[in-house]
């Protein structure tokens, strides 16, 4: 099963997120990673990674993926619970750092969503949702908008399960996507 979990930024998108990654695992009784796309680049993101650490527990294997997110899957059993947080981070270094056009971009995470499906995977992805806030003026901010509003679709596309996180409250866009 492949989840999008997806709402503004410190909206308690993670803890949803590690929620429904959890149920996964208790389902299947298998391992239950946890791929990581941040680094830990300044105090505060070093804070915010060792929280999220503290918060998920032990019972988590952490795989560290900035961007080589196919390579990491490869180390995954069968079976397992993956929670990729976040697809906002990755699309960033993937555009900026790694120099992906947008059709490389969604290329990985077509093929992300095909290892996953192929691996008998449940994958959890969490991303931000940007495309809610003010729009700054700059083009290079526009682009990232544009690159990681495509990724969304792509991604809510072969979903299972669509759900939007606003203040904490988990909405499940999947009937609605269904009725249409």
């Amino acid at each position: 099963m492949i989840v999008f979990v997806s709402g503004g930024a410190r909206c308690g998108k993670s803890a949803v997120a590690e929620r429904l990654a959890r149920e996964c695992q208790q389902v299947r009784d298998g391992a239950r990673y946890y791929l990581a796309t941040a680094t830990a680049s300044d105090a505060e993101m070093n804070a915010r990674i060792a929280r999220h650490r503290r918060d998920r527990g032990d019972a988590w294997r952490t795989r560290e993926a900035p961007l080589a997110l196919g390579t990491a899957l490869d180390s995954i059993e069968p079976g397992a619970s993956v929670l990729l947080d976040c697809l906002t981070l990755w699309a960033a270094r993937a555009l900026f750092e790694a120099r992906y056009d947008s059709a490389a971009g969604l290329a990985q995470l077509e093929a992300l969503l095909t290892a996953a499906r192929a691996r008998s995977l449940d994958l959890v992805v969490v991303s931000n949702d940007l495309n809610e806030d003010v729009m700054p003026p700059d083009a290079e901010t526009w682009r990232y908008i544009a690159f990681l509003q495509r990724l969304h679709r792509a991604l809510a596309g072969q979903a299972d399960r669509v759900i939007e996180v606003v203040a904490g409250v988990a909405i499940d866009w999947t009937e609605e996507r269904e009725a249409t």
